[in-house]
């Protein structure tokens, strides 16, 4: 099934973007885990669209009713089982695109794949409205690991060559994530948020969107947690990361720019520090060797493109005619979902994260 995943945690999440409710179903979190409710939602409106007109004007309150699985806000170990309606849809404004599909969109390669029975509202099942599901279970996770002190952050690197400031892959710290984490725009300069976002509203008038990169980096997770080969801490955070509509590419680390080092530049000395611990000089693997933490840092970035619906006329075909077309797109839709996007970054970094802790001694008692 593509919408479950499973990895000592399982996520099934199901809806479309247009139905009456999305949601998400978590199986095999650790029990009598306390569950802040106030700050699962205050991580879920992280993602929901702004009133500064860099964002859809969709309005989704995002409450989540939870159905199974919390009890006196503590996990019961069953699965925990979360609706979020669907409350301001126009899908009028997606009938045409049953035949006229959207560059760029998973309109036609859907249409292909579900020999046209697939939701086009909203982007149906493709939609990034399903992120919200996404970051109500990483929000859980999220939660999980902060009390054992590991803490996942991102930011808006980069927006149409507009870039912040990186985070310090060697001595970033919790406070670090802490600092950008319930900024409007998340960012680490602000004066630079403040570029990115007069940009993106400088393409909302021209009809265009904008795409941008994400860093994404987790701070205290302990060394030796993941496996080489294809149960890497790699592996499982690309699985979850590629789940995010959106996103065409993730670097770990110095990603690639290592292709143009030599072996002496790549590779980061080993030294112990002054209370014992192994650490890096430099942290060009991104905190990741072999499929397993070192202790450093785990540093990324994610690439995401620009959203495919654009005001401007595009040449596309007509599926039931068979004949060449164009399409002017309706409704209402992301400039940029950079911003958006970045904690949804987070939550498939947390849920990853928690599905290698659980393999580590102690981490449950």
């Amino acid at each position: 099934m593509a919408s479950f995943w499973n990895n000592r945690i399982s996520i099934s999440i199901f809806g479309e973007s247009h139905g009456p409710a999305i949601g998400v179903t978590i199986d095999n979190l650790p029990p009598g885990e306390f569950i802040d409710i106030e700050k699962l939602h205050q991580f879920m409106e992280r993602r929901a669209p702004k009133s500064d007109g860099t964002t859809t004007p969709r309005k989704e309150k995002d409450m989540n009713q939870i159905m199974s699985g919390l009890m006196n806000d503590r996990t019961t170990g069953t699965p925990l089982c979360a609706f979020i309606q669907n409350t301001d849809t126009r899908s009028k404004d997606y009938s045409n695109l049953m035949k006229l599909p959207r560059p760029g969109h998973a309109d036609y390669t859907g249409a292909l794949r579900y020999k046209g029975f697939n939701d086009v509202r909203g982007g149906g099942h493709f939609s990034g409205r399903l992120t919200a599901p996404l970051c109500f279970a990483g929000a859980v996770c999220g939660q999980i690991l902060e009390r054992r002190g590991i803490y996942v952050g991102a930011h808006v690197a980069e927006i149409h060559g507009i870039k912040d400031e990186e985070f310090d892959h060697v001595n970033v710290t919790k406070d670090d994530i802490l600092a950008v984490r319930y900024k409007n725009f998340p960012v680490i300069k602000n004066a630079q948020g403040k570029k990115m976002q007069e940009d993106i509203l400088a393409a909302r008038e021209g009809g265009e969107s904008l795409g941008g990169i994400i860093e994404c980096v987790a701070v205290n997770v302990p060394a030796g947690i993941g496996s080489p080969m294809f149960d890497g801490l790699e592996n499982t955070i690309s699985q979850l990361i590629f789940g995010i509509p959106a996103v065409k590419g993730l670097e770990f680390g110095a990603g690639f720019e290592v292709a143009k080092m030599v072996g002496s530049q790549n590779n980061d000395s080993f030294y112990v520090d002054d209370r014992g611990h192994v650490r890096t000089v430099s942290n060009n693997h991104g905190g990741i060797l072999g499929g397993i933490s070192s202790g450093m840092p785990i540093t990324m970035k994610v690439a995401i493109k620009p959203t495919a619906s654009i005001g401007q006329p595009q040449q596309t075909v007509n599926m039931s005619s068979m004949t060449n077309d164009t399409l002017v797109i309706q409704g209402r839709h992301d400039p940029c979902i950079v911003a958006r996007a970045v904690p949804c970054v987070e939550a498939a970094v947390n849920i990853a994260l928690l599905s290698h802790m659980l393999d580590y001694p102690h981490f449950v008692e």
